[in-house]
């Protein structure tokens, strides 16, 4: 199969269009949200979601703590559905993040979490699912159906309602312009061209993806779509963490993909670039402090977060060829559906 072939191709080139419709579809349920948590600020909000929602929770998580101070934690579901213990949560702010909407152990959380006094929201593609109707707050994805196995427009999608909520709540306007302009933006980073990676890539058996502040959830979304969708074995690390143990494993035999930030981190990403660099590491990243054989096109950088974003629409597009290089079926992984119940 070739790129083109992929239903995945389709799909993630459709996300401009999904995030352009959130600017009308979201407005008055975001004001009734943002209003609500302005008359009763939270001390701490709690995250709840698998997969690549999870992933997007961890951008979600950059941005409150970075725009509005708020502690943002991720919660165990297994504490409510295996373990049924309760959380106090009472005044406190509940975001659930499932594609889907139908995974019971996040449905099951969220109930207790709303029984306990929390107010409660999800972002979801599908406003008619169970964990839509356990809500009060219902913030949809509007990307439409996705029928490849491997989220992608979707994932893109909840990273915009995350920022349209923080830009909303923060009252930030340059947040708020950049998603503006994100629709476009999309549609350019798709036609980057990020082939460089995957002759490296076609035959490697591992690798290590970074990232940091808003491109940590960038780098585990992409090491996730590399086992997803080319059974290519990846992890991902923080530029910091990675430093405390992992840098042991650089190799010229261990490729390292680096999604640098365009904000106040970049300046240790891309030191770290260039020392895993001197320590022969096969090294590809985003930004200019690599040579051109190692450096990964971007746009222009515009706003951080919006950037991320941008990352790993381009990220998408080469994942998708690198399956097929490595004669995998993207859009049907082995042993995976589209929709993971658990509890």
């Amino acid at each position: 199969m070739t790129f083109a072939d992929f239903q995945m191709t389709a799909e993630l080139r459709a996300a401009p269009e999904a995030v352009r419709r959130q600017e009308r579809s979201l407005s008055i349920v975001l004001t009734a949200l943002v209003a609500r948590l302005r008359s009763k600020p939270p001390q701490v909000v709690v995250t709840c979601a698998r997969g690549s929602s999870a992933h997007a929770a961890t951008f979600g998580k950059h941005l409150i703590e970075r725009y509005l101070g708020i502690v943002v934690a991720a919660a165990a579901p297994s504490i409510a559905t295996i373990y049924h213990q309760r959380l106090n949560l009472d005044g406190q702010f509940f975001l659930a993040i499932s594609q889907s909407g139908r995974s019971g152990d996040l449905i099951e959380q969220a109930v207790a979490a709303r029984d306990s006094g929390a107010v409660i929201a999800c972002i979801t593609n599908d406003a008619g699912s169970e964990l839509a109707q356990s809500c009060e707050f219902v913030l949809p994805m509007e990307a439409g159906p996705e029928l490849s196995i491997p989220a992608t427009k979707t994932f893109v999608a909840s990273l915009s309602v995350l920022a349209r909520l923080t830009a909303l709540w923060a009252e930030h306007e340059a947040l708020a312009s950049a998603l503006r302009r994100l629709p476009d933006r999309l549609a350019a980073a798709s036609e980057l061209d990020w082939s460089n990676l995957i002759g490296v890539l076609t035959g490697a058996e591992s690798l290590v993806t970074i990232g940091r502040g808003p491109t940590l959830a960038i780098a585990r979304e992409a090491a996730l779509k590399l086992k997803e969708t080319s059974g290519l074995h990846a992890e991902a690390f923080s530029a910091a963490e990675f430093q405390h143990g992992p840098i042991a494993l650089v190799s010229p035999s261990y490729p390292i993909v680096i999604f640098t930030p365009t904000d106040a981190a970049a300046a240790g990403t891309n030191q770290l670039a260039l020392d895993l660099k001197a320590k022969g590491a096969a090294l590809f990243a985003t930004g200019s402090n690599v040579s051109a054989l190692d450096q990964l096109d971007t746009l222009a950088p515009d706003q951080p977060e919006t950037d991320a974003i941008c990352q790993i629409q381009s990220f998408y597009a080469m994942v998708a060829s690198l399956a097929a290089a490595r004669g995998v079926n993207a859009d049907e992984p082995r042993h995976l559906q589209k929709i993971t119940r658990t509890r």
